[in-house]
């Protein structure tokens, strides 16, 4: 073991790990290119979602404060108006639309039926869900990525690493030198594939069950956000 370690150790010291990422060839690096396309996007999709998802919560709690503080419609949605990156201040705005025109459409009609009223509270319902909805599409935006990326780099960078080794083992074949030093360079170039997948999968994977948990807990708010916004509308209004 001594001996073989000796061996060894000046190959792995000697190693330039930039020269095995471009110096592969062919299909390997094909590979390598489609792996650090990952990386740069999912850093991309990090940073993008980390200022989105914070802006989006912090605009929400700004929102909240001045919701629960007012006692005007009016005032709340011109607060609303200005907090863009805000899903409950979007929620609002869709709920106070919708129900400025049931009150409009009430007010022109003369005294409405009860299932008139019904249906006014329900189409103001329907109007915060489908905000809802909405907003939770664009907040998940690009996450499917990271989702992609945890899962499907691993094979790529599998199918790169064996395809490397099937090339290195028929030179080995065509050469005839089978030693040490004829193996370790080119698996070395083929297994940069797989450490490249890694480094990019770990991260992505981390980074979409962060932002879930994010997503979930700004989900909870704005339901409860929705069914207080519509109690007070029956209360008040219906």
């Amino acid at each position: 073991m001594p001996a073989f370690l000796s061996m060894v150790g000046p190959l792995i010291g000697e190693l330039d790990y930039v020269e095995l990422l471009f110096g592969s060839k062919g299909v390997v690096l094909g590979v390598v290119i489609v792996l650090f396309l990952f990386v740069a996007l999912t850093i991309f999709v990090a940073f993008y979602k980390l200022i989105h998802v914070s802006m989006a919560q912090a605009q929400s709690i700004t929102f909240l404060d001045k919701f629960w503080d007012s006692k005007r419609l009016d005032d709340i949605y011109r607060v609303a108006e200005k907090l863009k990156y805000s899903p409950i201040a979007a929620m609002f705005r869709a709920g106070y639309v919708e129900l400025s025109k049931v009150k409009k459409s009430s007010t022109q009609g003369g005294d409405a039926s009860m299932h008139e009223r019904m249906d006014g509270a329900e189409n103001v319902e329907r109007a915060l869900a489908r905000a809802r909805t909405s907003e939770q599409t664009k907040l998940e935006n690009l996450l499917p990525f990271l989702a992609t990326t945890g899962s499907a780099a691993p094979f790529v960078g599998l199918f790169g690493t064996v395809w490397g080794i099937m090339e290195a083992f028929s030179a080995i074949s065509s050469s005839g030198k089978a030693d040490l030093a004829a193996v370790s360079g080119p698996i070395a170039e083929a297994l940069i594939a797989t450490a490249l997948a890694l480094a990019s999968a770990v991260p992505a994977v981390i980074l979409y069950n962060y932002f879930q948990r994010r997503l979930k807990v700004l989900g909870a708010e704005m339901q409860n956000f929705g069914n207080d916004f519509m109690n007070i509308v029956k209360r008040h209004f219906f």
